[in-house]
């Protein structure tokens, strides 16, 4: 009778176990969310990596699915050759700030890889538009409008992970084909 009684509460424990696990799995929400963090741009008209601020808040739209408008900013410097009969060739320096303005969706494969609840592991994809502006030497006088090789539409692939440091804070790494960040992550 004690092997008996053993075994039952053996499985019933076990049973237990796993459907708390299970509720756990199904209620880990991604969104409500938001990330903090500082990286590297490059966006290839600029020929090097620049320092970037990076925010966006994830909203959960799916299992596993989250959608985060997003935000950024960096600034470089760039040299422009020209000149004219009134005024010398020379190259004059300009610089730049850009803001790109998108949106990310983020696919975490957590449950795939069963991974630690302290873990998250995640694909992303950005789409967005960069706003530009430039600024000049004082004693440059021609064209303004350089050309750069691309549009002022970008998209994005990501590969990234968090560690959460507790339920409501967490820290971040996004490698990126455009700008990579490493941030805090705060769980709302």
């Amino acid at each position: 009778m004690k092997k008996i009684i053993t075994l039952a509460l053996l499985v019933l424990t076990l049973v237990a176990i796993d459907a708390q696990a299970q509720d756990i799995r199904n209620r880990e929400k991604y969104g409500n969310t938001i990330n903090l963090g500082i990286g590297l741009g490059y966006y290839g008209y600029v020929g090097y990596t620049t320092p970037a601020l990076h925010f966006d808040f994830e909203i959960d739209i799916a299992r596993n699915l989250t959608i985060a408008p997003s935000i950024s900013i960096f600034k470089y410097n760039q040299t422009y050759y020209w000149g004219n009969k009134n005024y010398p060739y020379k190259y004059y320096g300009y610089s730049e700030t850009v803001i790109p303005v998108g949106a990310k969706v983020s696919y975490y494969f957590d449950e795939l890889l069963k991974a630690n609840p302290r873990w998250d592991f995640y694909l992303a994809g950005t789409a967005g538009f960069k706003i530009k502006t430039r600024t000049w030497d004082n004693d440059y006088y021609g064209e303004t409008n350089v050309q750069t090789q691309t549009t002022n539409v970008f998209v994005d692939l990501h590969i990234g992970s968090e560690f959460h440091m507790n339920d409501k804070l967490g820290l971040f790494l996004d490698l990126s084909t455009g700008m990579s960040t490493f941030g805090l992550a705060i769980h709302l």
